[in-house]
């Protein structure tokens, strides 16, 4: 049964080390002016679809499964105008990944299935929750690639 553990860590962790890859893809070309910049009378910017990945993260994982303590406040994630630098936010995604990544390769194989409770998630167990939080980066991430689209213009 160790393998099973082995094959689900591995395909999590090679899925999320993947989309982290394509947000930088597509970030890092970026100056701070453009990821703060909505080229849509709607929706969000880059930048705050990041802080929202990075809390989302932080929160279902972090919190709930790595027990960091880290306390969430979604609607700033959407709200906030600091209009942080762009090496900051990066930075702080990273880490958020980071700790995801080491969330996953600590989990035994009896760890996966542990019942999940968080407040605004129904998840059965641990698997589908860190399994969800990776669909939701890869959503997210299909809106950063149209905004990066429109606001670096012509390549």
């Amino acid at each position: 049964m160790g393998e099973l553990r082995a094959v689900v860590a591995g395909g999590l962790a090679s899925e999320y080390k993947a989309l982290a890859e394509s947000v930088h893809k597509w970030v890092d070309p970026l100056s701070t002016e453009q990821i703060w910049t909505n080229p849509f009378a709607f929706g969000n910017t880059i930048g705050h679809l990041l802080l929202h990945l990075t809390g989302n993260l932080s929160n279902y994982v972090g919190a709930e499964i790595a027990r960091t303590g880290y306390v969430r406040n979604r609607p700033l994630e959407f709200s906030d105008d600091t209009r942080r630098s762009k090496e900051d936010v990066l930075r702080a995604f990273d880490e958020a990944v980071a700790m995801v990544l080491a969330t996953i390769a600590a989990q035994s194989e009896q760890d996966w299935c542990t019942p999940y409770t968080a407040a605004g998630h129904d998840a059965a167990d641990r698997f589908s929750i860190v399994m969800h939080c990776a669909t939701h980066l890869n959503h997210h991430l299909g809106q950063i690639i149209v905004l990066a689209r429109q606001v670096a213009g012509p390549r």
